[in-house]
């Protein structure tokens, strides 16, 4: 699969009879890059997330996929391409692993086709990927916060997109399996787009970042760059510190109020 190029164009959205969430924000991703969007709560990064993968559709502005604008396409061509991970998570349905990551090939299935030899395949190679071919026959509902996590990267992954947007992937996670789901993304091949709460994993996983504050975009760039203490403190009202890390020499942040 060839990743996607991704192009934001002036974004801006707000709820009917309400103050704009998110304005005027713009962002390039080229393909294999991935961008890591960092902000307060409230920033409105799950809604910028939400308006690239055409759920919300801009009150200004256009989404581009490839150069394509994706509220041009059908919803179908959109979903072949570009998949998602949210935070939200199942945990009630009586599905299993396998049923729900195998719901990630429906957008290249015609109709009520079943899944086919290649979607076993895919989808074999999705659950190994992610560890959870052990717990493949598992009722969602049975498993951890975490390990659901990893079943709707599964899922995604099984989906063979192009795009790949993650909005907090490393919620629920712990260490072990944070560290192995962002060395994961950056195997993937795919351009990916991702929300994080943590700035050193931002640094560290991200090509670029996108810091939001208030809806807007305050900086984008290489994370050396962008990064610095004077703009989180401004973006999140905390006091900062760049510490090197020894014997690595790493830059590493503290936060303080």
């Amino acid at each position: 699969m060839t990743p996607a190029a991704l192009r934001a164009e002036g974004l801006t959205w707000a709820p009917r009879r309400g103050h704009p969430v998110l304005e005027d924000v713009s962002l390039d991703v080229t393909p294999g890059q991935v961008l890591g969007i960092v902000g307060p709560n409230g920033a409105g990064k799950s809604t910028l997330l939400r308006l690239l993968y055409r759920y919300l559709r801009p009150a200004s502005g256009r989404v581009l996929v490839d150069g394509q604008d994706i509220w041009e396409m059908e919803a179908r061509e959109v979903a072949r391409s570009v998949a998602v991970v949210l935070q939200e998570q199942p945990s009630d349905f009586a599905l299993t692993v396998r049923e729900i990551v195998t719901l990630g090939r429906a957008p290249h299935r015609s109709g009520l086709a079943r899944p086919g030899l290649r979607d076993e395949r895919i989808v074999a190679t999705a659950l190994a990927r992610l560890d959870l071919s052990r717990l493949a026959d598992r009722r969602i509902g049975t498993l951890s916060g975490g390990e659901r996590q990893r079943v709707m990267v599964a899922r995604a992954l099984a989906q063979e997109p192009r795009l790949l947007i993650l909005d907090e992937p490393t919620n629920h996670l712990d260490i072990r399996h944070q560290l192995e789901v962002l060395a994961l993304v950056r195997t993937l091949g795919l351009t990916v787009v991702t929300s994080l709460h943590d700035i050193n994993l931002a640094a560290d996983l991200a090509d670029r970042v996108l810091v939001l504050a208030r809806g807007r975009c305050l900086a984008q760039g290489v994370p050396a760059e962008v990064l610095t203490e004077d703009l989180i403190a401004r973006a999140f009202h905390v006091r900062v510190q760049r510490q090197t890390l020894t014997p690595s020499g790493a830059a590493h942040l503290t936060f303080h109020l």
